[in-house]
């Protein structure tokens, strides 16, 4: 049995004259929760319904649970569990019947079903309302609900799309202590798609940063931030930012600077120190700052690095 819960080469999929997924190559161990961040639009769902059997690559392969998914997708359906970012629940039923039905459809044995369902009512915990009608719920009981549904089965690697999108802080946290959960007590592997960065720095061991169609940073997130440096100053203007840049950039100290809309961010070894030295140097060109602070680097900076543009959600 091979070590790696999914892998893919050179993954391709096209819609018409849209490139989707350009050459995505993936290797995520067993036992490992990888978080896949993105924009929306960037690849990140198109690249799950690839790996999940739910579209057909246009060039390349991937393996999942040691199956083709081109060519042995129905071994790939029985061996993982999907929650897909819009919850795929009947409104119409109790959250105790989808999970039932769920059991069923995957074919367990009475035996077996009960004790999987009342298992998943468990990691639902939504308390009563199980019997109540879905549509009575809110939305982070449904994602809960959807995620105890997709495990029913015990599945060798789960799926998250955008698990918390639309989410409240508090059922967001709830989320990711059940990803961890399982993760830990249960050895499931973890594949976990998001836009939200804080997201994938407290829940995966390692991030995957795809930007139109294409994988351009990958690493635990604290190996992607130390490669920033030991701080970042942000330093907000008005204009002139490709002076101001040119100014900075000849400073000692200065590991990289980068221009976004409303001014530049600085990686630097030593920010306290530099801090200063920036203020005087744009003075004297005439660029006053509006601002000047200094932080730990985050996977935003990361982001901005890679791409030239900061993750929409980045803050959320």
């Amino acid at each position: 049995m091979t070590d790696l819960a999914i892998e893919a080469c050179g993954l391709i999929r096209d819609f018409g004259l849209k490139r989707a997924v350009d050459g995505v190559d993936l290797a995520v161990s067993r036992g490992e929760i990888y978080g896949f961040l993105g924009p929306n639009g960037a690849g990140k769902s198109t690249t799950v319904r690839l790996l999940c059997t739910l579209l057909t690559p246009t060039g390349g392969s991937a393996r999942v649970a040691g199956h083709d998914v081109a060519s042995q997708a129905n071994e790939v359906r029985i061996r993982i569990g999907l929650a897909l970012q819009e919850a795929a629940l009947d409104e119409k039923q109790s959250g105790r019947e989808i999970l039932e039905l769920q059991a069923r459809l995957y074919g367990l044995e009475a035996s077996t079903r009960h004790e999987r369902v009342d298992r998943a009512i468990e990691l639902a915990d939504i308390g009563d309302a199980i019997d109540d009608w879905v549509r009575t719920y809110s939305g982070g009981m449904k994602r809960r609900l959807d995620v105890a549904a997709s495990l029913i089965h015990d599945p060798e690697v789960l799926f998250l799309d955008e698990p918390t999108t639309g989410l409240d802080p508090v059922s967001r946290v709830r989320v990711w202590e059940e990803v961890r959960r399982l993760n830990e007590l249960h050895g499931v592997t973890v594949f976990l798609t998001t836009q939200y960065l804080e997201e994938a720095d407290a829940l995966a061991h390692r991030v995957g940063i795809i930007d139109q169609g294409r994988i351009i940073e990958e690493g635990t997130p604290a190996d992607l931030k130390r490669a920033i440096g030991a701080d970042v100053i942000v330093v907000e203007l008005e204009d002139e930012l490709e002076l101001a840049a040119h100014t900075v950039r000849a400073l000692s100290r200065v590991d990289d600077v980068t221009i976004g809309s409303r001014g530049l961010t600085i990686s630097t070894s030593n920010g306290a120190a530099l801090v200063a030295e920036i203020a005087i140097a744009l003075n004297e060109i005439g660029v006053p700052s509006v601002s000047l602070t200094v932080r730990t680097p985050s996977l935003d900076d990361v982001f901005l690095r890679a791409t030239g543009h900061r993750l929409l959600n980045a803050s959320s």
